[in-house]
């Protein structure tokens, strides 16, 4: 993978707005629980005048990209997969976010489906697999059968544990999104969630390294490089 010199911010062509402002209002977005009316008033405190619409209109098409290419620049993930299951209100209807995260609490993958039966979990598994490349060496879930059925279905040489008292990294990813449900209040479609979560769990995660694991020096350092690598991929594209 290369960075082109050649296609540096060509992706805002025929915007009126600059790359800083762009960008810096798809972080506001997806790093703080912040409404779009919100950020429309941060950016004319600033004497940048821009409607909550437009804003709205750069959430959708630059923070996936964004997101993409934040997950093109991630390390490899770990080997041992954490997966769950919790529900969400889309339209006034309940339906299931399933998430996968890592050891190290990097979320893999989530896909929102209308039930959590075998037939869910299997598509679900699915879905990770082709995203990543490789089966995990352990797979945590709680005990919901679904799981069991997927597990036997798609990677059944995967060690399985489950139990609901092994799956708390999982369940505290989940915590950001419910902020985020509840600032939004709730979702309109299941497209339009699906696409906003993919792009909030890969972008939101880049700005809460584990605090509580580092130094004040170490996390200031580890703070600048990932406003480095932010600044990256919102200035330029890459080809592979």
């Amino acid at each position: 993978m290369v960075w082109d010199d050649a296609l540096v911010s060509s992706i805002y062509k025929g915007f009126r707005f600059p790359r800083e402002v762009i960008s810096h209002c798809v972080w506001l977005y997806h790093r703080f629980t912040l409404s779009l009316r919100e950020i429309e008033l941060m950016m004319a405190e600033r004497g940048i005048e821009v409607t909550y619409e437009t804003i709205r209109t750069w959430c959708a098409k630059f923070g996936p990209d964004y997101a993409r290419r934040l997950r093109a620049r991630a390390p490899r993930s770990g080997d041992k997969w954490h997966l769950d299951e919790v529900f969400v209100h889309i339209g006034g209807v309940r339906k299931y976010l399933w998430r996968a995260v890592d050891q190290h609490g990097n979320v893999l993958d989530i896909l929102i489906q209308s039930r959590r039966d075998g037939k869910a979990a299997t598509r679900f598994f699915r879905k990770i697999l082709k995203h990543q490349g490789r089966r995990p060496r352990v797979l945590v879930t709680d005990k919901l059968a679904s799981y069991r059925v997927a597990h036997r279905t798609v990677m059944s040489a995967t060690e399985h544990r489950h139990n609901k008292y092994l799956n708390n990294r999982c369940e505290n990813s989940h915590q950001p999104t419910r902020q985020r449900e509840h600032a939004m209040k709730g979702f309109r479609t299941v497209g339009s969630a699906q696409r906003f979560l993919a792009a909030f769990s890969r972008i939101s995660p880049h700005f809460r390294p584990p605090r509580h694991r580092m130094t004040a020096t170490d996390h200031r350092a580890e703070r600048a490089a990932r406003f480095r690598v932010w600044d990256q991929v919102t200035e330029q594209t890459f080809t592979a």
